[in-house]
């Protein structure tokens, strides 16, 4: 007899391509008039309806038919989040292309690397900074034909030519190509690939996941499933990168299906404005953007001290309260809810508007979010439904319930899937658990996440050696993370890469004790250290905003650009007092005794962070080795 996951396994005859979420949200759930994106220009949010994004994904496809593109055959995007990317991928999915994404913030190298592997055909870039790159390296890119510039306001010359010159052209083989567009369009399959999404290559040459339109479409299913919450009248504002597979599905598919709409943020610095001007129920977001707003409402709220201060503190406890009521499953006695009551309109609320008063939760994924920001933000009444995948699980692979969070996890196993956790020493399955076996009381032991299911990647483009390295005999995906299940919820420890084994043989979860040392205000960002060494340090970039409030006279200190890192004892001295608190929580042996304090924090542009805001080890090492070497050198210890 099969069981529910087997049974919802089996192929959804309904549609075969991710342009039928589409075609459905605009004929069936909704009507042509209606706007489905939401770009601002010129200091106005501009609408573009389903009608009218229809004929350009019909002008695009005609173009792509007359330029001779076959099924298969690859195109890179290398563009930030606009209308036009779309656009593009939903021709491409109607007419069984493949998108070749690329991040914006590579190299040129890395760049010139994935269109040749890829074999991409077209290369579209969407500002001037994008194209020097890809022009820097066109002629080492055999494969490139035409690079199409998107601003369109650029000399046409050689392979380059303007976004409106494509559009041009298709408007006017749009009529002689239906016939074949929709030819092509019939014979896309759910297992046909839909794209290529490159590993970010932190620990090695880069890896193409060839996902298909039933990779994305089976995890849009379970999004849903799980998340029934998720509506047609809902309003997104995107700002992650639609080049990384979680905004891709989560933003860009999981609205086409539901029938959503799409704000595009104008960059992250003006999200927090943006947030304000469109009113979004959902937002997509990484834990760090999540740990930023925690601590700039707490400091907004406190700073000064008073009766301020106070009332907020007051608030926050009635939140917690509450949380836990529920959590526990606890009626919400008179009291509490009339305590609730006021919290909300003094507090909360408040709050709420500056995140345009109708947020209804926040998706985060890219890394674990500290268990402290998601109560935190439950206490005021905010959801944050926190999940975890990888670009080879298309991406999600567990997402905590909407009715149902518990903090410090990342959720139930999705419907569609199962969930393995092998010994890391033996490589025995210790259990296995799937969304029919669901227990709220089950826990496992620790050990390497393994999955199954239809949202599993096909393989690395070209790369069987490399795929075959992530799958094992039974066809399970090893995912390289570490974790168990707690109230029959999956709680990730780390990455099995990131692993730290002292000299003294104790194995360390950075990532872990990471989140415990950024419960500080002093701590903005901080990098444990300790594989092969006896003891723990780190790399501590201090908060700028606190020291503006609290040691204000140091700010020179930080702004001085002699040197990397900053060599002065009062600062060192004032992160000391609370690593030390927040190190009592923790076992001698995941404490850090020593750090140095970084002067600029990690970022994406110095290449020390990946596009979802986490710290890329092995370069931060090399980069910093000799730094490292002469701390653990040193004799006096501030810890």
């Amino acid at each position: 007899m099969e069981s529910l996951a087997e049974k919802r396994m089996q192929n959804d005859p309904s549609f075969t391509s991710l342009h039928h979420f589409f075609l459905n949200s605009a004929h069936n759930i909704h009507n042509l008039q209606r706007p489905y994106l939401f770009q601002k220009e010129k200091g106005e949010w501009r609408e573009y309806t389903y009608e009218y994004l229809l004929d350009e994904i019909g002008k695009m496809a005609a173009f792509f038919v007359e330029h001779g593109l076959k099924k298969g055959d690859r195109v890179a995007i290398m563009l930030e989040n606009c209308p036009e990317y779309y656009i593009i991928d939903q021709a491409l999915q109607k007419l069984g292309l493949v998108n070749v994404s690329i991040y914006p913030t590579l190299t040129p190298d890395e760049t010139k690397f994935i269109i040749n592997d890829s074999g991409s055909r077209l290369v579209f870039v969407g500002n001037p900074f994008l194209l020097k790159k890809v022009q820097k390296v066109e002629d080492q890119c055999p494969t490139i034909e035409k690079i199409i510039f998107v601003p369109s306001d650029k000399e046409e010359t050689g392979n380059l030519i303007n976004f409106t010159t494509l559009m041009s052209k298709g408007t006017g083989l749009k009529a002689q190509h239906a016939q074949e567009i929709e030819n092509r369009f019939a014979q896309v399959g759910k297992e046909d690939l839909a794209t290529l999404i490159y590993t970010s290559g932190t620990t090695g040459v880069p890896k193409g996941a060839m996902l298909t339109h039933y990779n994305f479409m089976s995890n849009c299913y379970d999004a849903i499933d799980l998340c029934p919450a998720i509506l047609s009248t809902d309003l997104y504002l995107s700002f992650l990168p639609l080049s990384h597979v979680f905004e891709r599905m989560v933003t860009m598919y999981l609205s086409t299906y539901v029938g959503a709409q799409v704000a595009f943020a104008e960059g992250i610095e003006k999200v927090a404005s943006n947030i304000n001007e469109i009113r979004p129920t959902i937002m997509a977001t990484v834990p760090r953007l999540l740990e930023r707003i925690h601590d700039k409402v707490i400091k907004n709220a406190t700073e000064g001290g008073g009766i301020k201060a106070k009332i907020f503190t007051w608030a926050v406890s009635v939140g917690e309260e509450v949380r836990v009521a529920k959590d526990e499953g606890r009626s919400v006695g008179g009291l509490l809810e009339i305590k609730r009551a006021i919290a909300e309109k003094l507090v909360f609320s408040k709050v709420k508007a500056k995140m345009g008063g109708r947020m209804k939760m926040f998706a985060s994924g890219g890394g674990a979010l500290p268990k402290h920001v998601g109560e935190f933000f439950a206490n005021l009444g905010l959801k944050i439904q926190e999940g975890f995948g990888l670009t080879e699980t298309s991406p999600f692979v567990t997402v905590n319930e909407f009715e149902r969070q518990v903090y410090g996890t990342v959720g139930r196993v999705a419907p569609r899937q199962f969930v393995a956790i092998q010994n890391i020493e033996t490589k025995e399955i210790i259990t296995i658990q799937h969304y029919d076996s669901f227990d709220p009381t089950f826990a496992s032991e620790e050990g390497e996440i393994l999955t199954k299911g239809p949202n599993v990647m096909k393989g690395y483009f070209q790369n069987k050696e490399e795929t075959d390295k992530v799958f094992d005999e039974d066809g399970w995906f090893h995912t390289g993370d570490i974790g168990r299940f707690e109230k029959g919820y999956l709680k990730i420890t780390d990455r099995l890469k990131n692993m730290l084994k002292t000299s003294l043989g104790k194995n360390i979860y950075p990532t872990q004790i990471e989140n415990v040392y950024l419960k500080s205000e002093r701590i903005d960002q901080i990098f444990i250290i300790g594989d092969k060494r006896e003891y723990l340090t780190a790399i501590i970039v201090p908060s700028r905003e606190t020291m503006e409030l609290k040691l204000a006279h140091k700010l020179p200190v930080m702004d001085d650009t002699s040197s990397v890192f900053i060599n002065d004892s009062e600062l060192v001295q004032w992160i000391a007092e609370d690593a030390k608190k927040l190190g009592m929580s923790m076992a001698k042996f995941e404490r850090i005794r020593n750090f140095m304090l970084k002067r600029e924090p990690f970022s994406i542009e110095s290449g020390e962070m990946t596009i979802t805001l986490k710290v890329k080890r092995k370069v931060v090492m090399e980069r910093y080795g000799e730094e490292i070497d002469l701390m653990y050198a040193e004799k006096d210890c501030p810890l």
